[in-house]
């Protein structure tokens, strides 16, 4: 048959594997893998004998795919680039464990020394080392809400938890769900909880906590969780059966008023639901966060041992170029790692966010892996997982006492 004809080609030379590039990343829905086929197809406009291989692994915050990856680094196999959260989670892990290349001579070619903010280095460097590319920036204390809802009944986006428990008992008693929740992923309990320690501990006191240098003792961490518990009290009934898409698609579509939420939704709401910024949805910082910037940067490196080094040198220079982050954030949602893009290719939510990241306090997300150990995140989405069923703040406090004890080095 001449399905089987086609199918039975010769293997490949050496040179011709040798242009290819195997890109391994968890983008495979919403405005993500947009993102991501828009830079590929760059890519191959600019370097069109470059075979691309998109290894992706479907899964939100990498679930799926961080299991897969440990598995092939482990096993001497790695993929030619993979996505990596700046922070612990590339420098405590990939990096400490000897498995990545250095990429300072390659920084100095491109000429990208001066072109993305200090703190944001910082974030893909050890002992003087730069080992990754960032490619977005998301910001992950946003809370979303249905603006239609919103001027229906003539409410602003809270400010404090406060404001926020006002406007929660107000939508309640119009029949209308205030807070969607999709926490099938334990990941976005997680996200949602350390907004509300961000809004009750402020910026320099959160950090802190995932340094060792804050107790868990803190009085003001049974009230974070105190909040918590009531805050659930105003979620969807089948949030544990939901991904975060569908908790951001319940305020896309009018059934629920508010969804706290990296700003991937903003890629989602607007691709997939095709909804419009400041006229079907609005934003505003989590409340007790305004001037805070919740930073989780999405980059990738160059592994030792890997079969395609140059050809992924060309994906890592695209990656990081001007081009390369004007084409594939707008359509993610996230804005530029680059200090020197181009505003005008953003929406207004784009525009707006670029202004806050320059001019707001940066803080690593715990649970997208950049402020503590792989290891402490893991346990700790355990015991916010255990809590959301179980409400016992006594418990999430010994639980997360003894998760600092063993992860953070904490005594």
């Amino acid at each position: 048959m001449a399905c089987n004809q086609q199918t039975a080609t010769a293997p490949k030379s050496d040179a011709q594997k040798a242009n290819q590039v195997e890109i391994f990343s968890w983008w495979t829905g919403a405005g993500e893998e947009d993102g991501l086929k828009a830079l590929i197809k760059l890519f191959k406009e600019k370097n069109p004998d470059i075979e691309v291989i998109n290894a992706a692994v479907a899964g939100g915050a990498g679930t799926n795919a961080k299991t897969v990856l440990a598995t092939r680094m482990q096993g001497n196999d790695p993929p030619d680039t993979f996505q990596v959260h700046g922070g612990a989670e590339l420098n405590d892990s990939w990096v400490a464990a000897g498995k990545m290349e250095p990429l300072n001579d390659f920084y100095k070619q491109q000429g990208w020394t001066d072109k993305f903010p200090p703190a944001l280095i910082d974030l893909v460097s050890k002992g003087g080392n730069i080992y990754s590319v960032p490619v977005d920036i998301h910001r992950g204390n946003v809370l979303w809400y249905n603006k239609k809802i919103f001027d229906q009944y003539g409410l602003k986006p809270p400010t404090t938890f406060d404001e926020f428990f006002k406007v929660a008992d107000t939508l309640k008693a119009k029949g209308i769900t205030p807070l969607a929740l999709g926490d099938k992923e334990p990941w976005t309990a997680t996200q949602l909880f350390e907004n509300i320690l961000l809004g009750t501990l402020g910026p320099n006191d959160y950090d802190k906590l995932w340094k060792g240098q804050l107790s868990f003792e803190d009085p003001r961490i049974k009230q974070a969780l105190a909040t918590f518990k009531k805050m659930l009290t105003y979620v969807n009934q089948d949030h544990a059966a939901r991904n975060w898409q569908d908790g951001v698609q319940l305020v896309g579509k009018g059934e629920a008023a508010m969804n706290v939420m990296g700003d991937w939704a903003k890629g989602y709401l607007t691709n997939d639901l095709k909804l419009k910024p400041n006229q079907d949805f609005g934003w505003a910082p989590f409340p007790g966060t305004n001037g805070t910037f919740v930073i989780i940067t999405d980059t990738f490196g160059l592994p030792k041992g890997i079969k395609h080094p140059e050809a992924t040198k060309k994906f890592l220079a695209v990656l990081g170029s001007v081009e390369g982050q004007d084409a594939f954030n707008p359509l993610k949602g996230s804005i530029p790692a680059r200090l020197d893009a181009d505003p005008k290719k953003y929406d207004v939510y784009g525009q707006q966010t670029m202004k806050d990241f320059k001019n707001s306090k940066l803080v690593p997300s715990l649970a997208h892996g950049s402020a503590a150990p792989e290891g402490f995140v893991t346990q700790f989405n355990q015991l916010i997982n255990t809590f959301v069923t179980q409400g016992n703040i006594d418990l999430a406090i010994q639980m997360m006492k003894q998760d600092a004890t063993a992860n953070l080095g904490v005594k």
